[in-house]
């Protein structure tokens, strides 16, 4: 796994038909390298620290991979690395086969899985088609969270390399699951 891009937001006011809202999930890569800390990405806007940011979700990374399936899915989109509001974009990140709790050195940084994405409508926003939202959750593409166990530096390039692995965990795709079953019990 490496580092495809880093990418970072700023604070950005949406109109989305009529609803105004407040969101940094329009993010984009960035050709120095960013400073991952204990509770986000210096430098990178959390509008909604409720559901994002903190301990917890430091940093979040999705597959280069997984835009493959996207821009097939919306070809008329323009695609930049960030698109899903990610900090990292790495290549063969995969959410079924990284556990809770699995734990990477890269760069500088030593970061530690913890949860998936679960999507909401600012992801619709971003692109602009609320039908991604429920697409997004009709896949295990859901990309991770980690958090920061060693602040450090990151820039492209970087190798993920894995420390430890917590194979008695769930899979990152297993919460993903697990969420979604939630979901539908409670509606």
């Amino acid at each position: 796994m490496k580092v495809v891009s880093t990418n970072i937001g700023e604070r950005k006011e949406v109109n989305w038909k009529g609803k105004k809202f407040t969101t940094g999930i329009y993010k984009y890569p960035v050709n120095t390298p960013i400073f991952l800390n204990k509770e986000g990405v210096n430098n990178d806007e959390i509008s909604d620290k409720k559901y994002h940011g903190g301990i917890l979700q430091a940093v979040y990374a999705y597959s280069l991979e997984h835009y493959k399936f996207w821009k097939e899915k919306y070809p008329s989109t323009e695609f930049n690395y960030g698109m899903f509001g990610e900090n990292l974009t790495i290549s063969n990140l995969e959410e079924t086969t990284i556990h809770s709790g699995d734990t990477f050195k890269v760069g500088e940084a030593i970061i530690e899985a913890t949860i998936q994405r679960d999507p909401c409508y600012k992801l619709g926003a971003r692109f602009n088609d609320m039908k991604i939202v429920k697409q997004f959750w009709n896949t295990t593409f859901c990309g991770v969270y980690f958090k920061v166990i060693k602040p450090g530096t990151v820039k492209k390039g970087d190798e993920l390399i894995q420390l430890t692995s917590c194979l008695n965990n769930p899979t990152i795709a297993n919460l993903y699951l697990q969420k979604k079953e939630q979901l539908k019990t409670t509606k």
